[in-house]
């Protein structure tokens, strides 16, 4: 095969979140049809965390879901997935590592900083060390990369590549690539399904200090009503565009993964002959809806559009109620799967 023109058949899936649709994507290649929101709920992805001692781009980190790499990690640990990691020093070196995997026609999954794939539109790139795609192929030069934020597939130039592969900043991904060196004929989804829900009731629930879990979102709630008294308008806003943005615009595209959560528990219904879990995915949803109010009322702030009753303590109020519903529907979820 020639090193410069190469293709893997892969089928190209367009999903939510990057580092699940990835997944995903490389276990429907080897057979294993598992959807995004499985392999979300199986990895027992959703999480939240506000780290006012965290910066990303200079302003307090907040987290709806868990670490870089953690879904996916448990994802094929539940399934029995043998999933090979690499990770290098030296750029070429790590290059050269991708394209002799291409030719021995395995797609590879590679974690990457968004602002340098060229492919993105200029005004849609921000440094975000931690956006996985999947290279499966090559075409004069420049890498055939099924991203799983874009409807097809994409080109990618090699020195592009290469520079967001070592991009710099918070989280580097340091050359990191995966790629799936085995699946099981009849792996447990039930018992995985099962598992990835009793993690997450926990960890929402229980999870230690006050930054963590709906802890973390009431933690959140104080701190969104303090802004406005604490600082300058134009910094309160910053604080709050930062949340908003972590929300609906990094991964998920709306609610806080509460609605990919949803579509979990749904598939899980069926799976699990247990119409129950149809309930608690249809109060996911309502979460989920919160969230976005949330969102909807805190941009209009950020844009001085906000009515009277859009304030700094409503967003506070609306927090506080997603805490008090999530953390009846983890409990109720826990005692149901226990």
């Amino acid at each position: 095969m020639n090193n410069s023109d190469m293709q893997i058949p892969f089928n190209h899936r367009q999903s939510a979140h990057c580092e699940t649709g990835v997944l995903s994507n490389l276990l429907a290649h080897y057979g294993l049809n598992v959807s995004e929101s499985m392999v979300f709920g199986i990895g027992s992805g959703l999480f939240f965390g506000y780290f006012p001692f965290i910066r990303l781009n200079r302003l307090p980190l907040t987290a709806f879901r868990a670490r870089t790499g953690r879904i996916m990690q448990r994802a094929v640990k539940r399934l029995g997935v043998e999933l090979a990691l690499e990770k290098f020093r030296s750029p070429e070196k790590a290059m050269a590592a991708l394209d002799r995997k291409l030719v021995d026609a395995i797609p590879v999954g590679c974690r990457t900083g968004a602002y340098w794939l060229s492919y993105f539109p200029r005004r849609y790139r921000f440094h975000f060390n931690m956006h996985n795609l999947v290279v499966f192929g090559k075409q004069n030069g420049s890498y055939r990369i099924s991203d799983p934020v874009f409807p097809d597939p994409v080109l990618c130039p090699h020195d592009d590549l290469m520079k967001a592969r070592f991009a710099r900043g918070p989280m580097p991904p340091k050359g990191r690539m995966y790629y799936v060196k085995q699946v099981p004929q009849q792996p447990d989804l039930a018992g995985a399904a099962r598992q990835g829900m009793r993690e997450v009731c926990r960890t929402m629930l229980r999870a230690p200090g006050p930054f963590l879990g709906v802890k973390g979102i009431r933690y959140l709630a104080k701190n969104v009503e303090a802004w406005p008294q604490k600082m300058e308008a134009r910094e309160a806003a910053l604080r709050l565009g930062q949340v908003i943005r972590m929300q609906e615009e990094i991964g998920t595209g709306g609610g806080g993964f509460r609605f990919i959560y949803a579509a979990f528990l749904q598939e899980a219904a069926g799976l699990l002959y247990d119409d129950r879990l149809e309930g608690f995915s249809d109060r996911m949803t309502e979460a989920g809806d919160l969230w976005r109010e949330f969102a909807l009322i805190g941009s209009r702030i950020c844009k001085q559009r906000a009515g009277e009753t859009e304030t700094y303590a409503a967003l506070a109020a609306i927090l506080r109620e997603c805490a008090d519903r999530e953390t009846r529907l983890y409990r109720d979820l826990l005692e149901h799967v226990q």
